[in-house]
Parts: structure tokens; sequence; C-alpha cells
């Protein structure tokens, strides 16, 4: 399989801006995906941010199952859970954010003033960061997609009693651990245009097969086989075929990576504890 590497120039950019800004901030909202906490954790952004204080949000829990919980908990108090696509979490990261400055704030309130807190919002492409902002501003105050690479400046933004600082996903400028590699371009934070979806769809289906073999029987009527095999299976269920008989394994796979995207198939965790160890 061809080696995963997406580092784009724009992402040399935002780290330095990332650089720049971190004497600003008072602590920082790290956006992890809850599918894949461990892939989406990348060390060079905790290193950026010196000891500033940080809030690790998992994402997307409403795809995740219970085993995120393990992976959460390995990193310590300050970690939630939320979809922050839902109106409702709200106030679960408002609360989470006042707790994290609780003491400095009251020091502030002591000396006479009240000062406004600013977070860094960071992460790698397509964990939510403009989501989890346009939530809290309870309008849509930035740039969206499910597209990887969607924001690309700087974007101060005020709420309440916050400022926000929304910065470009960025990237490990290298890969070092591939399987962690693949699961980030299973959940779409790696530009599909660069990927080889022949590759990542197969290597998905065996992944997933080795983790929730149910889950394919269910939904393609996979029963084992070859990873190639299970790709006939979908095209068999689902009906893809050519003029001649010939699978379409292109619609087969574009398929399998989107209903795992979109949670047709359950919830799903890829990372398991050892991925997580010796990265905080």
């Amino acid at each position: 399989m061809k080696h995963i590497q997406w580092f784009p120039g724009h992402m040399t950019k935002a780290m330095r801006m990332m650089e720049e800004s971190v004497p600003l901030a008072d602590g920082v909202i790290y956006m992890l995906d809850a599918r894949c906490p461990a892939s989406s954790f990348n060390p060079k952004l905790l290193k950026l941010t010196g000891a500033k204080p940080v809030l690790y949000v998992l994402n997307k829990s409403d795809l995740a199952d219970e085993r995120a919980d393990n992976l959460m908990k390995m990193l310590g108090a300050n970690a939630i859970k939320l979809n922050a696509a839902n109106a409702n979490s709200k106030r679960d990261i408002l609360g989470a954010m006042n707790k994290l400055v609780a003491e400095k704030r009251q020091r502030n309130l002591e000396k006479g003033y009240n000062k406004i807190f600013r977070f860094m919002v960071v992460g790698v492409p397509n964990t939510g960061k403009s989501t989890v902002i346009n939530l809290l501003a309870g309008s849509k105050r930035t740039v969206t997609g499910d597209k990887a690479g969607v924001t690309r400046g700087k974007q101060w933004i005020r709420l309440g009693d916050f400022e926000l600082l929304d910065t470009p996903g960025t990237m490990p400028p290298a890969f070092e651990n591939q399987k962690l590699a693949l699961h980030l371009a299973y959940v779409g934070s790696i530009n599909d245009d660069i990927l080889d979806l022949d590759d990542i769809a197969l290597e998905l289906l065996g992944e997933l097969y080795g983790k929730y073999p149910k889950r394919l029987e269910e939904r393609y009527g996979i029963t084992g086989g070859t990873k190639l095999e299970m790709l006939d299976a979908v095209c068999k269920k689902r009906g893809f075929v050519l003029r001649g008989g010939e699978y379409d394994y292109e619609r087969a796979e574009r398929a399998v990576i989107d209903d795992f995207r979109k949670g047709r198939l359950g919830r799903i965790t890829l990372d398991c504890p050892e991925d997580m160890s010796g990265l905080i």
C-alpha cells in the first residue's frame, strides 16, 4: 500500500501563526475525533502550546462507542466528549472551559478586574474546530465543511466571557505510524484527493472485519474472506454491477467509506489504549 503523507505548504504557515499566537492565549481547546483520539492527536501541537492549560474535546462522540471512554480517561480530568453539531453540547463545553480558568478568574476578581480569557482551538483537519466555535457563538461565525483543510486563516472570535482563535487544521510533518495515518484517512482528516481510495476502502474493510464483524455482515452480507472478496460482497449486496457483469469497485469503495463516515455502520472506535500510550 502507498505510504500516506500529507503536509501541504499552508500547514507550515499555520504552525508559525499558532506559535506567534500562543503568548496571547490563556488556554487551549484541543479537538480530537472520538472515533480515533490517538490518531487525531498531533504531539507537535501540544509541544507548541507549552505550559498552557489544555481542554481535550473528543468530538463526534455520537459516532464512537464506549471504547472512546477508556481513551478519554487516559487524557486526564480535563477531557470531555461531545457532538458539536448538537446544540445541547454548548453547556458541556462552556462548563469545562469555565472550570479550566476558574482559579485564575477568581484571583483576577479578587484584584478587582474581570479578564476576557482567550483560548486557541487546535487540532488536525476535520475534527470540528469551526463547528465547536459556531456552537458556542450560537450562529455561523466561521467556515465549516466535511472536507479536510477548510480553515486557512487566523480568526479571533468574541463569545461572551471568552475569545476563541480558530486555527487551521495541522498534521504532523511525518506520519511515523501508518496505522494511525490510515485512521485519519478513514474519518476524512486527510484530503481524499491525495489518497488511493482503492487501498483505503480495502484496509477499512479489513480493520472493521477484525473489530466489528457483525456490522459488516448486517450491512453487506460479509462473513469472511480476503479484503477483495469482502468488496465483492459489497458489490453484490448493493447491486454495484457494470454492463457485462463486472463489479463496480469504485462505487463500492466510496459506499464503504461514506457508510463509515456517516455512521451507517453503527458507532465505531478505531483506536485502542495502546495507540494513546506515549502520546501525552
